[in-house]
Protein backbone atom coordinates (compact mmCIF):
# COMPACT_ATOMS: atom_id res chain seq x y z
CA UNK A 1 0.00 0.00 0.00
CA UNK A 2 1.50 3.44 -1.15
CA UNK A 3 -0.83 5.29 1.14
CA UNK A 4 0.50 5.52 4.45
CA UNK A 5 -2.38 6.97 6.55
CA UNK A 6 -4.58 4.06 5.37
CA UNK A 7 -2.15 0.72 6.31
CA UNK A 8 -3.97 -2.51 6.16
CA UNK A 9 -4.30 -5.47 8.74
CA UNK A 10 -4.26 -8.43 6.37
CA UNK A 11 -4.63 -12.38 7.11
CA UNK A 12 -5.20 -15.41 4.68
CA UNK A 13 -5.48 -18.91 5.44
CA UNK A 14 -6.52 -22.04 2.89
CA UNK A 15 -7.61 -25.79 3.49
CA UNK A 16 -8.51 -28.86 1.25
CA UNK A 17 -11.28 -29.64 3.15
CA UNK A 18 -12.91 -32.73 4.31
CA UNK A 19 -13.77 -34.26 0.92
CA UNK A 20 -11.34 -33.02 -1.44
CA UNK A 21 -8.39 -35.11 -1.89
CA UNK A 22 -6.26 -31.60 -3.18
CA UNK A 23 -6.15 -27.90 -2.59
CA UNK A 24 -7.48 -26.24 -5.78
CA UNK A 25 -6.97 -23.06 -4.20
CA UNK A 26 -4.61 -20.29 -4.41
CA UNK A 27 -4.23 -16.81 -2.89
CA UNK A 28 -2.06 -13.88 -2.64
CA UNK A 29 -1.45 -10.96 -0.16
CA UNK A 30 0.59 -8.34 -1.47
CA UNK A 31 0.03 -5.30 0.83
CA UNK A 32 3.13 -3.02 -0.88
CA UNK A 33 1.54 -3.49 -3.85
CA UNK A 34 -2.07 -3.22 -3.06
CA UNK A 35 -3.30 -6.31 -4.81
CA UNK A 36 -5.04 -9.29 -2.25
CA UNK A 37 -6.87 -12.09 -4.44
CA UNK A 38 -8.13 -15.39 -3.98
CA UNK A 39 -8.55 -18.25 -6.68
CA UNK A 40 -10.37 -21.50 -7.28
CA UNK A 41 -9.41 -23.92 -9.91
CA UNK A 42 -11.08 -25.75 -11.90
CA UNK A 43 -10.80 -29.17 -13.96
CA UNK A 44 -9.45 -31.67 -11.72
CA UNK A 45 -6.19 -33.26 -10.46
CA UNK A 46 -3.16 -31.37 -11.98
CA UNK A 47 -5.12 -28.31 -13.62
CA UNK A 48 -6.99 -26.99 -11.43
CA UNK A 49 -4.38 -26.55 -9.04
CA UNK A 50 -2.41 -25.12 -11.85
CA UNK A 51 -4.77 -22.75 -12.99
CA UNK A 52 -4.88 -21.30 -9.83
CA UNK A 53 -1.41 -20.90 -9.18
CA UNK A 54 -1.08 -19.15 -12.64
CA UNK A 55 -2.99 -16.32 -11.85
CA UNK A 56 -1.26 -16.35 -8.42
CA UNK A 57 2.54 -15.92 -10.18
CA UNK A 58 1.32 -13.78 -12.97
CA UNK A 59 -0.53 -11.24 -10.43
CA UNK A 60 2.49 -11.51 -7.79
CA UNK A 61 4.65 -9.40 -10.51
CA UNK A 62 2.38 -6.33 -10.07
CA UNK A 63 5.10 -4.77 -8.37
CA UNK A 64 4.14 -1.36 -6.73
CA UNK A 65 2.06 1.06 -9.07
CA UNK A 66 3.17 5.11 -9.07
CA UNK A 67 -1.36 5.51 -9.33
CA UNK A 68 -4.17 4.26 -9.01
CA UNK A 69 -4.38 3.88 -13.18
CA UNK A 70 -1.09 2.18 -13.40
CA UNK A 71 -1.99 -0.14 -10.64
CA UNK A 72 -4.52 -0.99 -12.81
CA UNK A 73 -3.27 -1.10 -16.03
CA UNK A 74 -0.73 -3.98 -14.43
CA UNK A 75 -3.17 -5.97 -12.89
CA UNK A 76 -5.61 -6.13 -16.00
CA UNK A 77 -2.08 -6.89 -17.93
CA UNK A 78 -1.17 -9.42 -15.70
CA UNK A 79 -4.68 -11.43 -15.29
CA UNK A 80 -5.18 -11.22 -18.76
CA UNK A 81 -1.61 -12.92 -18.85
CA UNK A 82 -3.14 -15.84 -16.80
CA UNK A 83 -5.64 -16.31 -18.78
CA UNK A 84 -3.62 -17.12 -21.85
CA UNK A 85 -1.43 -19.38 -20.19
CA UNK A 86 -4.39 -20.98 -18.82
CA UNK A 87 -5.80 -21.52 -21.82
CA UNK A 88 -2.39 -22.93 -23.90
CA UNK A 89 -2.34 -25.08 -21.16
CA UNK A 90 -6.02 -26.30 -21.47
CA UNK A 91 -5.53 -26.70 -25.70
CA UNK A 92 -1.88 -28.37 -24.96
CA UNK A 93 -4.15 -31.17 -22.44
CA UNK A 94 -7.80 -31.15 -25.18
CA UNK A 95 -9.23 -30.19 -21.38
CA UNK A 96 -10.85 -27.56 -20.17
CA UNK A 97 -8.96 -25.81 -17.22
CA UNK A 98 -10.02 -22.32 -15.50
CA UNK A 99 -10.35 -20.74 -12.14
CA UNK A 100 -12.18 -18.30 -10.72
CA UNK A 101 -10.67 -14.94 -9.21
CA UNK A 102 -11.65 -12.73 -6.88
CA UNK A 103 -9.49 -9.62 -6.38
CA UNK A 104 -9.15 -6.20 -4.56
CA UNK A 105 -7.22 -3.12 -5.36
CA UNK A 106 -6.93 -0.60 -2.92
CA UNK A 107 -4.53 2.26 -3.02
CA UNK A 108 -4.77 5.81 -2.04
CA UNK A 109 -7.57 5.57 -0.15
CA UNK A 110 -9.38 3.86 -3.54
CA UNK A 111 -10.81 0.67 -3.86
CA UNK A 112 -11.58 -1.65 -6.83
CA UNK A 113 -12.80 -5.65 -6.99
CA UNK A 114 -12.57 -7.94 -9.53
CA UNK A 115 -14.29 -11.02 -9.98
CA UNK A 116 -15.05 -13.76 -12.13
CA UNK A 117 -16.59 -17.02 -11.33
CA UNK A 118 -18.06 -17.77 -8.00
CA UNK A 119 -15.58 -16.31 -5.35
CA UNK A 120 -16.64 -13.74 -3.44
CA UNK A 121 -15.84 -10.49 -2.29
CA UNK A 122 -17.41 -8.98 1.15
CA UNK A 123 -17.49 -5.98 2.65
CA UNK A 124 -18.01 -4.30 6.50
CA UNK A 125 -18.40 -0.67 6.77
CA UNK A 126 -20.51 0.66 10.03
CA UNK A 127 -21.50 -2.99 11.47
CA UNK A 128 -22.72 -3.96 7.99
CA UNK A 129 -21.86 -6.95 5.41
CA UNK A 130 -22.32 -6.08 1.35
CA UNK A 131 -21.50 -8.79 -1.03
CA UNK A 132 -19.94 -6.42 -3.75
CA UNK A 133 -19.46 -9.25 -5.92
CA UNK A 134 -22.19 -11.28 -7.35
CA UNK A 135 -21.62 -14.95 -8.67
CA UNK A 136 -21.12 -15.81 -11.99
CA UNK A 137 -22.99 -18.85 -11.81
CA UNK A 138 -26.22 -20.79 -13.62
CA UNK A 139 -28.22 -20.55 -10.05
CA UNK A 140 -27.43 -17.03 -9.89
CA UNK A 141 -29.06 -16.45 -13.50
CA UNK A 142 -32.39 -18.34 -12.14
CA UNK A 143 -32.79 -16.10 -9.83
CA UNK A 144 -32.02 -13.13 -11.29
CA UNK A 145 -34.99 -14.29 -13.70
CA UNK A 146 -37.49 -15.38 -11.30
CA UNK A 147 -37.30 -18.59 -12.04
CA UNK A 148 -36.13 -19.93 -8.87
CA UNK A 149 -36.09 -18.86 -4.92
CA UNK A 150 -33.61 -18.25 -2.86
CA UNK A 151 -34.60 -21.17 -0.77
CA UNK A 152 -35.00 -23.40 -3.77
CA UNK A 153 -31.35 -22.15 -4.86
CA UNK A 154 -29.98 -23.56 -1.74
CA UNK A 155 -30.28 -26.75 -2.69
CA UNK A 156 -30.52 -26.84 -6.90
CA UNK A 157 -28.46 -29.38 -8.20
CA UNK A 158 -26.37 -27.00 -10.37
CA UNK A 159 -25.78 -24.12 -8.28
CA UNK A 160 -21.75 -25.44 -8.21
CA UNK A 161 -22.01 -24.73 -12.26
CA UNK A 162 -19.70 -21.36 -12.95
CA UNK A 163 -20.82 -19.50 -16.39
CA UNK A 164 -17.24 -17.41 -16.21
CA UNK A 165 -13.68 -18.50 -15.41
CA UNK A 166 -10.51 -16.97 -16.21
CA UNK A 167 -8.80 -19.58 -18.35
CA UNK A 168 -12.20 -20.31 -20.29
CA UNK A 169 -13.32 -18.94 -23.66
CA UNK A 170 -11.54 -16.45 -25.67
CA UNK A 171 -12.38 -13.54 -23.59
CA UNK A 172 -11.52 -12.82 -20.33
CA UNK A 173 -14.61 -11.58 -18.58
CA UNK A 174 -14.57 -10.07 -15.09
CA UNK A 175 -16.81 -7.48 -13.04
CA UNK A 176 -15.75 -5.00 -11.23
CA UNK A 177 -16.77 -2.52 -8.05
CA UNK A 178 -15.04 0.52 -7.26
CA UNK A 179 -15.14 3.08 -4.51
CA UNK A 180 -13.38 4.79 -1.48
CA UNK A 181 -12.28 2.84 1.53
CA UNK A 182 -12.63 4.40 5.04
CA UNK A 183 -10.67 3.11 8.00
CA UNK A 184 -12.25 0.60 9.87
CA UNK A 185 -13.25 -1.02 6.92
CA UNK A 186 -13.37 -5.03 5.85
CA UNK A 187 -12.80 -6.86 2.88
CA UNK A 188 -13.47 -10.81 3.05
CA UNK A 189 -12.61 -12.40 -0.19
CA UNK A 190 -13.53 -16.45 0.20
CA UNK A 191 -14.23 -19.30 -2.51
CA UNK A 192 -17.15 -20.89 -2.36
CA UNK A 193 -15.98 -23.58 0.33
CA UNK A 194 -17.16 -20.85 3.14
CA UNK A 195 -19.83 -19.54 1.71
CA UNK A 196 -21.30 -23.60 1.09
CA UNK A 197 -21.45 -23.48 4.68
CA UNK A 198 -21.29 -20.16 6.47
CA UNK A 199 -23.93 -17.35 6.05
CA UNK A 200 -23.71 -13.51 5.71
CA UNK A 201 -24.71 -12.83 9.15
CA UNK A 202 -22.15 -15.17 10.57
CA UNK A 203 -19.40 -13.54 9.27
CA UNK A 204 -20.25 -10.17 9.98
CA UNK A 205 -20.04 -11.61 13.43
CA UNK A 206 -16.76 -12.94 13.37
CA UNK A 207 -15.19 -9.78 11.90
CA UNK A 208 -16.90 -7.85 14.40
CA UNK A 209 -15.37 -9.87 17.18
CA UNK A 210 -12.06 -10.85 16.42
CA UNK A 211 -8.73 -9.64 14.58
CA UNK A 212 -8.10 -11.16 11.18
CA UNK A 213 -6.27 -13.59 12.02
CA UNK A 214 -8.43 -14.87 14.30
CA UNK A 215 -11.64 -14.01 12.18
CA UNK A 216 -10.40 -16.47 9.34
CA UNK A 217 -9.30 -19.29 12.24
CA UNK A 218 -12.52 -19.01 13.44
CA UNK A 219 -14.32 -19.21 10.14
CA UNK A 220 -12.48 -22.26 9.02
CA UNK A 221 -13.05 -24.11 11.87
CA UNK A 222 -16.83 -23.57 11.42
CA UNK A 223 -16.77 -24.73 7.76
CA UNK A 224 -14.68 -28.00 8.82
CA UNK A 225 -17.15 -28.46 11.29
CA UNK A 226 -19.73 -28.67 8.86
CA UNK A 227 -18.28 -30.98 6.77
CA UNK A 228 -16.35 -28.75 4.44
CA UNK A 229 -17.10 -30.59 1.07
CA UNK A 230 -15.35 -28.01 -0.82
CA UNK A 231 -11.57 -26.27 -0.61
CA UNK A 232 -12.04 -23.58 0.97
CA UNK A 233 -10.25 -20.29 0.94
CA UNK A 234 -10.13 -16.53 2.86
CA UNK A 235 -8.86 -13.72 3.16
CA UNK A 236 -9.78 -10.99 5.27
CA UNK A 237 -8.11 -7.19 4.66
CA UNK A 238 -8.93 -4.64 7.62
CA UNK A 239 -8.46 -0.82 6.92
CA UNK A 240 -6.61 0.28 9.39
CA UNK A 241 -6.30 3.89 9.02
CA UNK A 242 -3.06 4.38 11.79
CA UNK A 243 0.47 5.67 10.85
CA UNK A 244 2.27 2.58 10.49
CA UNK A 245 1.13 -0.70 8.96
CA UNK A 246 0.42 -4.30 10.71
CA UNK A 247 0.91 -6.55 8.45
CA UNK A 248 0.87 -10.37 8.77
CA UNK A 249 3.24 -10.92 6.53
CA UNK A 250 5.92 -7.99 7.70
CA UNK A 251 4.62 -6.41 4.80
CA UNK A 252 5.93 -9.18 2.00
CA UNK A 253 3.67 -10.86 -0.39
CA UNK A 254 2.09 -13.62 0.75
CA UNK A 255 1.08 -16.39 -1.76
CA UNK A 256 -0.27 -19.91 -1.40
CA UNK A 257 -2.24 -22.98 -1.78
CA UNK A 258 -2.93 -23.98 1.45
CA UNK A 259 -2.99 -27.44 3.38
CA UNK A 260 -2.23 -30.43 1.48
Amino acid sequence: MNDATLPFESFGISHRGCVRLLNEDSFLMDPGGGLWLVADGMGGHDAGEVASATIVEHLATIGVARSEQELLARFEDRLARAHEAIRDMARARGITIGSTVAALLAMNGSFACFWSGDSRVYMVRDGGIAQISRDHTEVQELLDKGMISPSEARNWPRRNVITRAVGVGEEIVVDFHQGRTVPGDIFILSTDGLTAHVEEAEIQEAVARHPPETVCAKLLETVLSRGATDNVTIVLVRVCGQSQPILSEAGAIAAGRGAP
